[in-house]
């Protein structure tokens, strides 16, 4: 691609890492030249222990994709990313500074492959002359009401862990569309990934949404979602598993992996649709979860729901 542009437009390299691969986009003058899916083997993963050590390894993949690309890095102004597992925040684009890359690289909120984001962008901000890296709207945005923190018992509060920037897009996307605010309408958005999270968007505000990182919710494909507490704390007890592994077994290693030996959700349902009976009952299993959290996120509303997207 051509790389000359004019002095003064600097572009943006946009980030979104995955489990198995990393996506990149690069930017300029709100025009998409560059898009990739940079796939990352288990051979290539396998040496690093947490997410954050894969973070000078992805950084360099990025660089020679871009360099193979005939991208002058040089020209870029913004590395950006999704934002990961930080102490809570309001709304909006963050700079990516010590503290947040200690956050991250510590997990303060969490260890997820999401943290790589801000991560990365900071490491290849580093090394171009006058670029910044930034996080848009973290995972971790807390615009919850109040009765919507309470669970059972004091010494726990629900946490505000959502797909948000995806919600908040399509959100402000809908709105957009059907001429409206976004901060005029209430809307439910369920996020259907890796993860599954429904919000409840009252007014521009996310006030309720189920924990979808380690806490409730549907099932998803590589999620446990909500599980029966008593039967849990067994399961901790029981001498089968270490901390470790129950947190992984709820993260990663739950919902369609944990029924089916596969998180990818569209092999799934191809196995559904060529006669696998378990892979369709454990996707209508799953589908009837998230219909049912997005009725009970309906209430939140008060039953006042301008869209379900």
């Amino acid at each position: 691609m051509d790389s000359n542009y004019p002095a003064g437009t600097p572009m943006v390299l946009a980030l979104n890492p995955r489990i198995p691969f990393t996506h990149i986009g690069v930017f300029h003058q709100r025009k998409m030249v560059f898009l990739t899916k940079i796939n990352h083997s288990e051979e290539e993963l396998q040496p690093f222990e947490t997410y954050a050590d894969q973070t000078i390894s992805r950084s360099e993949r990025i660089l020679q994709e871009l360099e193979k690309n005939d991208i002058d890095i040089s020209h870029i102004g913004l590395v950006i990313s999704r934002g990961g597992l930080i102490e809570p925040v309001k709304p909006g684009i963050y700079k990516v500074n010590e503290k947040m890359i200690k956050d991250l690289q510590s997990g303060v909120s969490g260890n997820d492959v999401v943290n790589l984001g801000g991560l990365i962008a900071a490491e290849i901000a580093s090394r171009i002359t006058g670029a910044y890296a930034c996080v848009a709207e973290p995972v971790v945005v807390d615009e919850y009401d109040d009765l919507a923190r309470v669970t059972g018992h004091p010494e726990i509060r629900r946490r505000s862990v959502f797909h948000a920037l995806e919600q908040k897009t399509v959100a402000r996307k809908y709105a957009q569309i059907i001429q409206k605010k976004y901060e005029e309408m209430n809307l439910l958005i369920a996020h259907l990934g890796n993860g599954i999270t429904v919000g409840a968007h009252h007014l521009g505000r996310v006030i309720d949404a189920n924990q979808g990182f380690d806490g409730d919710g549907p099932f998803s494909p590589s999620r446990t979602g909500t599980l029966p507490a008593g039967d849990l704390v067994r399961l901790c007890f029981s001498g089968k598993y270490t901390k470790k592994e129950i947190l992984e077994l709820i993260t990663i290693k739950g919902g369609l992996y944990a029924y089916l030996g596969t998180a990818d959700g569209y092999a799934a349902d191809q196995n559904a649709r060529q006669g696998d009976h378990e892979a369709q009952f454990i996707l209508k299993a799953m589908g009837y979860q998230v219909a049912k959290t997005i009725g009970s996120m309906s209430t939140v509303l008060h039953g006042k729901v301008d869209a379900i997207l």
